[in-house]
């Protein structure tokens, strides 16, 4: 229907009400995704719901320097963080990023393994992950990750965004979102490990 952000954008400047439902069904999605990863199920949906408060409040004043969406994130995760703060949630980035307990004794001083992976018996990653046990038990661990791991991670993953769009998302640094990206990663492949082994999730 819109060729462009820019002709959304105008529609909606016009407070065109089927460029409202055209940008709530094309971004809705992506952002209870990001929302859900920092604050977690219970408030999701409202943090959404203040986000596009704010977008329709703040659009006539974006300039177009970054992709529509890309812009509607970044004011999801700030009210996501704002929502976190008000919750008494709020985590300093320090300890977002400090190393995760399980994880210290896996590595030695140089970033190599202290402890070799234990070699998956399936033929492939793929046909793990084909798993429909495995696959509830990746979403909850998904779910427990630090809400800027989780967001991180989706964002990523989920959403194909680049290192340095998350940057501007989340506003952190891209020291940060790869510090990030990698606790995450690693602590779904001891979750994958310990379901290879056990055939159960961990919780832990």
């Amino acid at each position: 229907m819109y060729a462009s952000d820019s002709e959304l954008i105008d529609a909606m400047l016009q407070q065109n009400e089927e460029a409202y439902r055209f940008a709530i069904k094309k971004y809705q999605t992506s952002m209870l995704f990001l929302a859900r990863s920092i604050v977690g199920r219970k408030f999701d949906d409202e943090v959404v719901q203040e986000a596009w408060v704010s977008v329709l409040k703040a659009l006539p004043k974006f300039e177009q320097r970054s992709a529509f969406k890309t812009w509607i994130l970044s004011i999801v995760a700030n009210e996501a963080k704002s929502r976190l703060r008000k919750e008494k949630r709020n985590i300093s980035l320090e300890h977002l990023t400090a190393e995760d307990p399980e994880m210290i004794d896996r590595f030695d001083t140089q970033g190599h393994w202290s402890t070799a992976p234990t070699e998956w018996h399936a033929s492939s990653p793929e046909s793990l992950l084909s798993s429909e046990q495995l696959a509830t038990c990746l979403d909850h661990s998904i779910a427990e990750l630090p809400s800027m791991q989780g967001a991180t991670l989706s964002l990523r993953e989920r959403q194909g965004y680049s290192l340095h769009e998350i940057c501007n998302i989340l506003e952190v640094s891209e020291s940060n979102v790869r510090v990030l990206l990698h606790r995450a990663r690693n602590r779904l492949f001891v979750v994958i490990e310990h379901f290879q082994l056990t055939g159960e999730c961990c919780t832990n």
